[in-house]
């Protein structure tokens, strides 16, 4: 695993909290939810590329086509 990913997930999840926290005092639940489930998502997406090159990985290792 590459450290540039566990960097990348952490500033991603200190800008979503900052962000949740400030929308959150002003009123602002719902766009709060959606900032988090954004934040959410985009890390999800990072994950399954990276599941992706694991699993393409253990494709090429054991033959199998």
């Amino acid at each position: 695993m590459q450290i540039d990913l566990i960097f990348k997930i952490a500033a991603i999840g200190i800008i979503v909290a900052v962000l949740n926290q400030l929308l959150v005092r002003s009123g602002r639940e719902e766009q709060a939810m959606m900032t988090t489930l954004a934040g959410l998502i985009v890390v999800l997406m990072m994950i399954i590329q990276e599941i992706s090159q694991l699993f393409s990985l253990i494709k090429s290792v054991f033959g199998f086509y």
